[in-house]
């Protein structure tokens, strides 16, 4: 069972931004920026993206336009960047991170601290911005 999976099913705690039965987004824990969220698929650990069924990966990249909109209405930003790399965690998983410049996607910069009592701020922020959305 992945880390991510475990986040999914509660058994490890997390900053849930938006969640259905199907997917969940979360805040990374080593964010490259405020707002950093992680959008998974709850019941597959599939590794690579490309992998997922059609229907599945269409699902997905659905999620997570809806969290990239709310949190862009949540964390000021320019754009909202997209990544997916999967290298560090063997569970599909896409970034969704707040940019000022193309240089903030950047995943071998520095990362910011950030506080806990922040983190849950922003947390809050998307979630109810995604909520709005419902």
């Amino acid at each position: 069972m992945t880390v991510f999976t475990k986040i999914a099913n509660g058994e490890i705690p997390s900053r849930k931004v938006a969640e259905n039965d199907e997917f969940c987004a979360f805040l990374d824990i080593s964010p490259l920026a405020e707002g950093h969220t992680l959008v998974i698929p709850k019941h597959t650990e599939e590794d690579y993206i490309f992998n997922l069924d059609e229907g599945l990966y269409s699902r997905l990249w659905a999620f997570a336009r809806r969290v990239a909109v709310a949190l862009g209405a949540a964390v000021p930003c320019k754009r909202v960047g997209v990544a997916v790399l999967g290298l560090e965690v063997p569970h599909t998983h896409i970034h969704l991170v707040p940019l000022q410049a193309e240089g903030d996607l950047d995943f071998r910069k520095e990362r910011p601290e950030i506080s806990p009592e922040r983190l849950d701020t922003i947390a809050a922020s998307i979630r109810a911005e995604y909520e709005k959305s419902l």
